[in-house]
């Protein structure tokens, strides 16, 4: 009914307007002509005019001559004429005078003014609110309400976090039935905060909880609650917790809370600063719930460093729920979820992706079911195979093929090299990550790749890991130079001289890894100033200190480098045979780099033909998929 009020509102708003349009410049009768004054009293006086009308202004007259002609006419408000026409016997039709203004004036004078004023009035609705509530809810709350039949989402569709689904098992049953918490005292946490790296599942997690107790479900981000005139923010605060009322049970799900809620004290824009007083009106709303009324706020954020202490403080968001990456078992059951919707082959094995996909979150895996499904697509597949998914990981991990970049013969045998120094320093440091694949095609931003496959997830590196890092950083710089001279060495290691110099660095500074310098940590201030915790920044160590830093890790950087250049002089004969394997086959897998550490002759990829060239599609050897660890 809405809509057809403003339909026919619109219908006639154009009508009238094409009525006024059409009497103000529409043309004038058939055959009128249009008189001056004088030479129509010159007319009438020598009796050529039949009759006239004049019009209820008394200015406009219109009339027709004796020989059937009509005029037109105006008067500049002569008393004389009508004793004229009389006169001259002219017949005379005089419009009767209105009590007020006509409708033609109305609609000439005021509609325009009219019409002006509504568009005003709509477009600051739209500023406003987005067009989407009323011009007086400036400060109503933006906060999308979710029925507890429009949430499908439940805990059985959020996998690879076990221990934060039983976190949020609690508030599930609080939420279900409240009195059984109450009975014997116990108080359900009025605020709970997700905290977990981006693509983790904390919405979704968030989203489950209210699909699995059939409560409705606000939804916000911080930012929302922003805006450029102090106190909206605030408001909406207060409007949003008071529909949260309204609807108990519920939840308030804030996504993002680090965009408003950051830490306070700064003293650098005063007092009035719109963020602050939101967070303020946030700290007293939380603080304000008592326990019966079952409203639960759950708040995401992957900051939760830059968080006001008191936002953390018990009453308040008084439990944490740490949705971290997942683990091998968790990573399974991620692709299990995704492969749901999926038509399957029979060689695809969730478990042998889960092990090759360390450190990949929920939306990593999502995302790589989806590119399998999409390299299935292309070849007009019925299924989705096992090679799909890796070729799948490989454009996520290392980028999209670029077959169609031109590179000289040089530049192939440099590359070539190159990525056989880091696979055959990787292959004889002990306690490295096994090199998985090696590639010269270039891919993203690299021409070439070496891949390496983690056995199992690692959350810690012991010292003799992280110098087999550094040396293996160094293969790619040290197989130019032993091959081609530091004269013709390029600039193609820069990111793995970056990364070798940050992860010495840390070793000295933050892990404590150094004889020299010991267990100590010597890292400068890196607070930053909008947190309030340091206006200037300062070093705290002394420049003696600094310089024996400096010292100590260009001593690590030059033994990793030493012992490289040691490993790939004894192995001069392997690293001419992968390089040459390189060129040939431009992907070698991991079977081809054991038979050339073993002093074999590399045979083909199992996927080239009896022509010996790659299929069309990729020259890559269908397998296991690869860790994240790369370097170019």
């Amino acid at each position: 009914m809405n809509d057809l009020a403003k339909n026919l509102l619109l219908w006639v708003i154009v009508a009238v307007v094409l009525m006024v349009v059409f009497q103000a410049f529409g043309p004038r009768a058939a055959g009128s002509e249009t008189l001056a004054y004088d030479q129509f009293v010159q007319q009438v006086q020598t009796d050529r005019v039949k009759q006239v009308k004049i019009a209820e202004d008394r200015t406009t007259i219109t009339g027709e001559r004796k020989d059937g002609s009509k005029f037109t006419t105006y008067s500049p408000g002569d008393k004389d004429l009508v004793n004229d026409l009389i006169t001259h016997k002219v017949a005379i039709d005089q419009a009767p005078p209105q009590n007020g203004p006509s409708l033609l004036y109305i609609l000439i004078n005021v509609l325009p003014w009219l019409l002006f004023v509504g568009i005003w009035i709509y477009f600051m609705r739209q500023m406003q609110q987005g067009g989407s509530k009323g011009a007086m809810s400036f400060g109503r709350s933006r906060a999308k309400l979710q029925g507890e039949d429009q949430v499908k989402v439940t805990l059985a569709d959020v996998a690879g976090c076990d221990e934060a689904k039983e976190e949020v098992g609690e508030l599930v049953e609080f939420l279900r039935d409240p009195g059984r918490f109450q009975k014997l005292g116990g108080k359900i946490p009025r605020g709970v905060l997700m905290v977990g790296p981006p693509g983790t599942g904390k919405t979704l997690l968030a989203r489950a909880i209210a699909g699995e107790a059939k409560v409705p479900f606000f939804s916000i981000s911080g930012s929302d609650f922003v805006e450029m005139f102090v106190g909206v923010g605030a408001s909406r605060v207060r409007d949003m917790f008071d529909q949260g009322k309204k609807h108990a049970p519920c939840i308030i799900f804030i996504d993002e809370i680090d965009a408003v809620g950051r830490h306070r004290g700064a003293g650098l824009g005063g007092g009035h600063d719109e963020r602050e007083q939101t967070l303020n009106q946030l700290l007293v709303e939380m603080d304000g719930f008592e326990g019966g009324e079952g409203v639960i706020v759950i708040a995401a954020t992957n900051r939760p460093d830059v968080l006001d202490p008191a936002l953390l403080r018990p009453g308040r968001f008084d439990r944490q729920v740490v949705v971290g990456l997942p683990d091998v078992k968790g990573r399974e059951q991620i692709v299990r979820v995704h492969m749901r919707k999926l038509p399957l082959a029979d060689d695809v094995e969730p478990m042998t992706i889960a092990r090759g996909t360390p450190g990949f979150s929920g939306a990593d895996l999502a995302n790589l079911c989806n590119e399998a499904a999409l390299f299935a697509a292309r070849e007009n597949a019925k299924e989705v195979r096992m090679d799909h998914f890796d070729k799948a990981r490989d454009k996520i991990l290392m980028g999209a093929e670029r077959r169609s970049m031109a590179m000289s013969e040089e530049e192939k045998k440099l590359t070539a090299y190159h990525e056989a120094g880091h696979a055959i320093v990787g292959r004889m440091v002990p306690e490295h990550d096994p090199v998985y694949k090696v590639t010269i095609i270039p891919r993203g931003r690299a021409l070439g790749v070496t891949m390496y496959l983690p056995e199992g997830d690692k959350y810690s590196y012991n010292r003799t890991a992280i110098e087999s890092q550094l040396c293996s950083l160094y293969g790619g710089r040290v197989a130019e130079e032993l091959i081609f001279g530091t004269d013709k060495v390029t600039t193609g290691a820069s990111n793995d001289i970056e990364r070798a110099t940050k992860m010495a660095r840390n070793m000295v500074t933050k892990w404590g890894l150094s004889d020299e310098l010991g267990p100590i940590a010597y890292g400068e201030e890196e607070d930053e100033v909008f947190l309030g915790r340091s206006v200037t920044q300062h070093k705290n160590v002394s420049n003696e200190t600094a310089r024996r830093i400096d010292e100590v890790v260009r001593s690590i950087l030059d033994k990793a480098y030493g012992r490289t250049t040691q490993i790939l002089k004894d192995n001069l004969d392997k690293l001419h045979v992968m390089a040459d394997a390189l060129l040939l086959y431009e992907t070698i897998d991991a079977h081809q780099i054991d038979d050339i550490m073993a002093g074999r002759t590399p045979g083909p990829p199992a996927d080239w033909s009896k022509t010996g060239k790659p299929n069309k599609d990729d020259g890559e050897r269908p397998g296991a998929i690869g860790g994240p660890a790369a370097q170019t």
